[in-house]
């Protein structure tokens, strides 16, 4: 690939020469900015999931087949930044587009400030981007947004910058593909199709997802992963010292009654002496 950037605009696109490739959301921190979640969604020629597998995100970071992938997010001298790593030439042929989305924490993307996605050949490290894209919240109500897409054209793939947002989150966004999502009842779709300004003469803009919400926080599991025994309700009688039964002890001298000691008989020869006035001689 070439050395130089492509800062693009929304509906335009750009041809990609990689056959593997790092997308990079980045955004800065701040006390009222809510976490930002990096999210890709796997397409048939039809425009939805093949299967629930085919949506990779925080409670499931790799694709069965290893080639799309959720790596660690980091901090950096820009901020903080979230990545899904694609093998395009290795993808199976009936994997039409990726999707990369962007999922809000609690808040809207009206507080997250800076919000970008970078697209780097996955095979160079420390080069510049080959793409990059601001993706600005239309409404500012949006929970979840369609940053960009990989998609086919003809034997290679090419990187279009969508920035479709969504108010019902990431939740939503995925059953609009055909993810089967245990949450009730799923948010209505809306009207989203990507614009199509800037792309190249037969590329036809992809129609985009509803939001979703964040998913259900499970239960903490046991630790290790097995159920552990419920503690007893009472704790054990403490055992003998060193394992054997021991004589019984003497009673604590504090604390205790102590046995009685018998007086000791008194000594007939024993007389008291005279006392008082009354027995002194004159």
């Amino acid at each position: 690939m070439t050395g130089m950037t492509h800062a693009m605009l929304k509906g335009s696109n750009v041809p990609l020469e990689a056959p593997a490739v790092r997308a990079v959301l980045r955004w800065s921190p701040g006390a009222d900015v809510p976490d930002v979640d990096a999210s890709a969604l796997l397409l048939a020629a039809d425009g939805r999931v093949r299967s629930d597998e085919d949506f990779v995100f925080y409670n499931q970071p790799r694709h069965p087949s290893g080639l799309v992938r959720r790596l660690p997010k980091k901090r950096v001298a820009e901020g903080l930044t979230d990545t899904v790593e694609a093998d395009l030439a290795a993808l199976d042929r009936s994997v039409d587009r990726v999707l990369i989305t962007a999922s809000s924490d609690g808040a809207t993307f009206r507080a997250v400030r800076d919000l970008r996605i970078l697209l780097f050949d996955a095979a160079v490290s420390g080069a510049e981007p080959v793409a990059l894209f601001d993706v600005k919240p239309e409404t500012g109500e949006e929970t979840a947004i369609i940053c960009g897409e990989l998609y086919r054209r003809g034997e290679g793939w090419k990187f279009r910058a969508v920035g479709q947002g969504y108010p019902t989150g990431l939740v939503g966004l995925a059953t609009e593909y055909g993810i089967s999502v245990d949450d009730g009842d799923s948010p209505d779709g809306t009207d989203s199709s990507a614009s199509t300004d800037g792309t190249d003469s037969g590329d036809s803009a992809p129609s985009a997802p509803s939001v979703p919400q964040p998913l259900p926080q499970h239960a903490a599991q046991p630790v290790y992963g097995y159920p552990h025994p419920a503690p007893p309700t009472q704790p054990p009688p403490a055992q003998p010292s060193y394992g054997y039964p021991q004589p019984a002890s003497p009673q604590p001298a504090y604390g205790y009654p102590q046995p009685a000691v018998p007086a000791p008989a008194p000594d007939p020869a024993f007389v008291l002496p005279p006392m008082g006035p009354q027995f002194i001689r004159p």
